[in-house]
């Protein structure tokens, strides 16, 4: 297994800068894995390839504004944090530009507005962590929430007008530097839909941090270090979901980040209540242990996510699929288009 093998072209015009009006308008690619077909819908008809009796997975973690700007105290230059975990009342792990230097005791001044005319908290990097990551104290962490701009992704480079549409309709828990965009597609209406169909729906949380920004450099990917990221399980969404593979149905993990969860959750055959670190890394050669389809985007070439579909679907399948979305003009990325991978 090589990086390499994992590679497409993908020219930047095909990247979606803007989310569609509708939500729900977008296009979804069908990829069945035991024909190995393809086929053409909208994501609105996404209701017609689901049972009564399945279950719908959800990641129910919602995206702070965890990217701040301000200046080097003693140094005036611009410094740059991004918030990726939670440590402690005040203390957050952070990536900070720039990392060389800011040692520890540096100190950052955060804006209250772009003019940089008043000081709204001051950053204090209290330890250095390895990979260029810093552990920060913010004396206000409740200012955060005013002082930060969404963390879109460096290859969307509109302003985004409306946070709420980085931001799945169904996000509750605070803590992701990303948005688990196969959930960008849903509205309220479908969810209804989806629910009067019979459709079960499961919500659990993982909070997307570093591995959503560090591309993967080592030439055999089995060698890249995965960071772990919180998640949980619920009681009442596992005996859900063990529930649903006891009656036959399916199991569907919107976005790589259920999967995620939910595999990790069942290590041992069933899924288990869970909350703490994940730091599961699926590569092609993983035997899935309950997730039966997948809803989600398309991801970047060379990335762990790009690596985990291929593990689902096998590698050819899946590069056939983006090279048959790019002829027939599909979004790419986070606000681009979806498939439904059973």
């Amino acid at each position: 297994m090589k990086l390499s093998d994992f590679g497409y072209d993908l020219p930047s015009e095909y990247i979606a800068q803007h989310p569609l009006k509708q939500r729900d308008s977008s296009r979804l690619m069908l990829l069945n894995r035991k024909y190995r077909n393809i086929q053409h819908h909208t994501f609105q008809q996404i209701v017609d390839f689901i049972d009564p009796g399945d279950t719908l997975v959800f990641n129910d973690s919602r995206v702070i504004p965890a990217r701040l700007k301000g200046t080097i105290e003693g140094i005036g230059k611009n410094a740059e944090i991004l918030l990726l975990k939670r440590l402690d009342d005040g203390i957050w792990e952070a990536l900070v530009r720039p990392g060389r230097k800011l040692p520890e005791g540096a100190r950052v001044a955060i804006y209250h507005d772009k003019s940089g005319n008043a000081t709204a908290i001051i950053a204090t990097i209290i330890q250095r962590l390895d990979n260029g990551l810093r552990r920060v104290h913010f004396p206000d962490e409740a200012a955060l929430e005013n002082l930060g701009e969404m963390p879109l992704p460096p290859y969307i480079k509109a302003r985004l007008e409306d946070r709420e549409r980085y931001q799945t309709v169904y996000s509750r828990v605070k803590g992701s530097s990303a948005a688990p965009t196969a959930g960008l597609h849903f509205t309220p209406e479908l969810l209804d839909n989806i629910n009067q169909k019979g459709i079960n729906l499961a919500f659990v949380t993982l909070h997307i941090g570093l591995d959503t920004f560090q591309p993967v450099r080592a030439e055999d990917p089995r060698k890249h270090h995965i960071h772990t990221e919180f998640g949980k399980v619920p009681e009442a969404a596992a005996a859900l979901l063990n529930k649903t593979r006891e009656s036959g149905r399916r199991i569907i993990a919107v976005g790589t980040t259920s999967v995620r969860l939910i595999e990790a959750a069942a290590q041992k055959g069933i899924i288990q209540p869970f909350e703490g670190p994940v730091d599961l890394f699926i590569l092609p050669g993983y035997e899935f242990k309950v997730i039966d389809a997948v809803i989600t985007n398309f991801h970047l070439p060379r990335s762990t996510l790009l690596m985990m579909v291929s593990a689902f679907a096998g590698r050819e399948f899946i590069l056939q699929a983006y090279e048959e979305a790019k002829e027939m003009g599909y979004r790419f990325y986070s606000f681009g288009d979806a498939m439904l991978i059973h």
